[in-house]
């Protein structure tokens, strides 16, 4: 059976995140219907690796609720099949159960778990987080080093995370501007380093039959 083309692929992969909301609930949106293919053509992860990271996050999700209940507040970030785990747990047990929880995630390849042993952050916390993320994204674009594209932001309590596929230079630059960002305590790395940056599964050339 012949495989999809790239096209193809991407049609059917904005398709699918054009239902996320659908099946998500209140979980972020990541990107629909064009704009969808615009990122996944942009986004150095293959099409499946992208849609088998919100799997990842969605089934992560909701089997923490079913494990913690109201004993943990955790947010579940996935790039490239590694888990970042950012967030809040009343016990250090409740940090081990979450962990092993969306360990046993299908797909998944391995998880940092940097919930932190406390409360609930309170919404103006989480409000600040927003924004400090938004303005590294924004001096990401600004410096132009890199593609924005190539490094997610996650922040927790003033601390920033950094996801990636990215080669060394590119995370120095991004660990350099995310530090210089005023109200960030910590700038955390948690990249996936690459020689060579691969080219988006769209530019590939087909392979000669």
């Amino acid at each position: 059976m012949t495989k999809p083309s790239a096209p193809l692929r991407l049609a059917a992969l904005g398709l699918a995140l054009s239902i996320t909301p659908l099946l998500q609930g209140c979980f972020p949106v990541v990107a629909a219907g064009a704009g969808a293919a615009a990122m996944v053509a942009a986004d150095r992860r293959q099409p499946e690796i992208m849609l088998g990271d919100q799997r990842i996050e969605l089934t992560a999700s909701t089997r923490i609720s079913e494990a913690v209940k109201d004993q943990a507040h955790v947010n579940v970030t996935a790039y490239n099949q590694t888990v970042l785990l950012t967030g809040e747990a009343i016990s250090a047990r409740v940090k081990t159960e979450v962990e092993k929880v969306v360990a046993q995630v299908p797909q998944v390849k391995s998880v940092v778990n940097e919930l932190q042993i406390a409360g609930p952050s309170s919404f103006a916390a989480r409000s600040n987080d927003t924004y400090l993320t938004s303005r590294v994204k924004a001096a990401f674009l600004t410096a132009n080093k890199f593609s924005a594209n190539d490094v997610k932001v996650v922040t927790e309590d003033g601390v920033v995370y950094l996801l990636g596929l990215v080669n060394r230079k590119e995370a120095d630059d991004a660990t350099e501007i995310a530090r210089a960002i005023g109200g960030v305590k910590k700038v955390v790395r948690v990249f996936e380093y690459i020689t060579v940056a691969p080219k988006p599964a769209a530019e590939q050339a087909p392979a000669n039959r």
